[in-house]
């Protein structure tokens, strides 16, 4: 679970929208765009697919 405020909720909804992502999508696509520009992106196994993380 991923609490926010609201408005920034609605704020990513909205940029999410304009780049016809969902909000899952798009908080995805953040995510990974700062492990990288940090160079901190995982390394992938070669078998390894993308799979949802739970917790």
């Amino acid at each position: 679970m991923l609490r926010l405020d609201p408005a920034v909720y609605e704020a990513l909804e909205k940029w999410a929208a304009d780049e016809f992502r969902s909000v899952n999508g798009q908080i995805e696509w953040i995510i990974d765009a700062k492990l990288k520009e940090h160079k901190k992106t995982p390394k992938k196994k070669p078998d390894q697919e993308k799979e949802p993380v739970t917790g």
